[in-house]
């Protein structure tokens, strides 16, 4: 097994996330099999708990776990599948050691940070590195670890140390550290600064960490000059300098690293069993970035929802229309719109901010109202359904979405029922479950591929009260999609309207830039226009719209002769 430590100084939110997910694809473009740890290092035991605003969306894995965003980074980038002790916490950490300790596992000894808490650590990654996380079922061959924070942070001290340890005990030659920097260019003087680098370097050297590249974030690409510096300064060749600088589309990234020769020297310091050939996977990330750069056409959707000042808290929804957009070859305009800012209280307190919100619905091609806890904003949603479902607007509601859909449907066109609302809900049904197709006629079941089941994620806590279900169906307010048991209603689809879907799980969790998620695909569809033709065609696009043979897939052994969106 080899480890990738990816560490990163001088700020938080510097891009780690993807950079460890980049060094994974083009890794996983050899032929080898990739997996992939975040570590956290605040106390919570998972993200299940956190506000939008706090740390971005909750990313749901197949097993229920609520981890952090960079998760869904590695899923996609990489096309693997996760489980929740891939999301390693402060917390769970403690948790696990005082459990032992409670049992009396440590047999009286005075239990400490070192050992005890980094033995801990090491022992949690170099078990959970073994796990497969491909189809295929083979044991990963290299594990790339991204640790949250920036290095200096008193809460990953225990981490650092316990990587410290790590590397003599795996050996040199099984473990390498990536140390992602900033490189400020302030505007005032339009120069390169290192300082911060150097800084950021010294400090991890300190306690114990030589980094084997060093991986600058900047603007504008690195100066030879600065790139001198760097190396001088960091000790390290100027090979083992590697700029990732600002580029239009994350889909370009694998391919800046490696154009500066990442992989060859991961090859020749980790002594990977890799040959150096043209690789099938990074043609295809090609072709993605050079698409995603060329588009000409447009099409907006309005993302009408509760936590639109953080673009982070919709993360793996706004991927999810990228990669469905891309699809189809448009450019995606995401239309924010703050959920509270539809309602006549909003009318009545600031006029501006109301009209201005209809205005982007108005002017959007499809709506999206996408899941979310709490009940402010609530009636600002049921509005943008309702003005969805009047104007014959492509419609997709997720979770909340789905369930607001319905119970816009019952407020304006049947006559609900009294029913106890207490009856209502019960704990947080997470993670992978089964969907069946109840009609052949579905839409979305076409979008799917014609199958007569999906597995998608799930993460609510309410659900519709399947006695009520006859009622919806009288008006045309079909069920398509139900549970194993025929309990839970999990997709609706409205009779005579041009697409209005609402899905109980997360579609989102699972869409992947080469096999965007149907649901998404099929309003990004309707939003463009395209719907009615794709059906047609027996759910094909058109020659343009594919990706080339050559493209590859993301599996190591796998070829894709030809792009289909209709496989899971």
């Amino acid at each position: 097994m080899k480890y990738i430590l990816v560490t990163g100084g001088v700020i938080s939110g510097i891009g780690k996330g993807i950079i460890a997910s980049s060094v994974g694809t083009i890794l996983k473009s050899c032929g080898l099999h990739v997996t992939a740890i975040k570590i956290d290092p605040y106390i919570n035991i998972d993200a299940g708990t956190f506000s939008p605003y706090e740390h971005g969306e909750v990313y749901v894995l197949d097993d229920g776990g609520e981890v952090d965003l960079d998760l869904g980074n590695y899923e996609r980038f990489l096309d693997i599948r996760l489980t929740r002790d891939n999301n390693l916490t402060t917390g769970k950490i403690y948790q696990s050691v005082i459990t032992k300790e409670r049992r009396g596992d440590y047999l009286g000894k005075t239990v400490q940070v070192v050992p005890h808490i980094t033995d801990a650590i090491q022992e949690w990654v170099m078990k959970q590195a073994k796990i497969s996380v491909d189809d295929d079922g083979m044991e990963p061959q290299v594990c790339v670890i991204e640790l949250g924070g920036t290095v200096g942070d008193i809460e990953s001290m225990p981490f650092i140390e316990a990587f410290r340890q790590f590397q003599f005990k795996v050996k040199k030659e099984n473990f390498c550290n990536i140390h992602v920097s900033l490189i400020p260019q302030p505007s005032a003087t339009g120069e390169q600064k290192t300082k911060p680098t150097q800084n950021s370097v010294r400090e991890l050297r300190g306690l114990g960490l030589t980094p084997d590249l060093i991986m600058c974030r900047c603007t504008t690409p690195l100066e030879t000059a600065v790139k001198e510096k760097i190396s001088m300064f960091c000790h390290v060749e100027p090979t083992q300098v590697i700029c990732v600088h600002d580029v239009p589309s994350v889909y370009r990234v694998p391919l800046l690293l490696e154009d500066q020769g990442v992989v060859s020297y991961l090859c020749q310091r980790l002594n990977l069993p890799v040959e150096m050939k043209p690789r099938k996977l990074l043609t295809k990330w090609k072709e993605m970035a050079d698409r995603s750069d060329r588009l000409l056409e447009s099409v907006s959707i309005a993302l009408v929802g509760k936590y639109t000042k953080l673009s982070d808290s919709y993360t793996s929804v706004i991927k999810a229309l990228e990669h469905s957009a891309l699809a189809i070859n448009h450019k995606l305009e995401v239309k924010y719109i703050d959920s509270a800012d539809l309602e006549t209280a909003t009318l009545q307190e600031e006029p501006v901010k109301y009209h201005e919100a209809w205005q982007k619905l108005c002017s959007a091609h499809g709506v999206l109202v996408p899941g979310g806890f709490g009940v402010r904003g609530t009636e600002g949603k049921m509005q943008a359904i309702n003005w969805a479902r009047k104007q014959n607007k492509p419609f997709l509601g997720v979770c909340l979405g789905m369930q607001l859909a319905v119970c816009e449907f019952a407020r304006n066109v049947i006559d609900m029922p009294e029913h106890n609302p207490g009856q209502m809900g019960g704990t947080m049904r997470l993670g992978k479950r089964r969907t069946i197709f109840k009609s052949s006629s579905s839409v979305l079941r076409k979008l799917y591929g014609n199958v007569e089941y999906v597995e998608e994620r799930h993460r609510h806590r309410f659900e519709v009260n399947p006695e009520l279900k006859h009622h919806f169906e009288e008006k045309g307010l079909q069920f398509v999609g139900q549970d194993v048991e025929g309990e839970r209603m999990e997709v609706i689809e409205l009779e005579d309207h041009y697409y209005f879907v609402g899905v109980q799980y997360h579609p989102e969790f699972t869409s992947r830039p080469i096999n965007p998620s149907p649901p998404y695909f099929g309003l990004l569809l309707a939003a463009a226009g395209k719907l009615q033709s794709y059906l047609t065609k027996g759910c094909r696009l058109s020659p343009r719209d594919t990706y080339s043979d050559c493209s590859g897939s993301s599996s190591p052994e796998m070829e894709l002769s030809e792009l289909k969106f209709l496989s899971l």
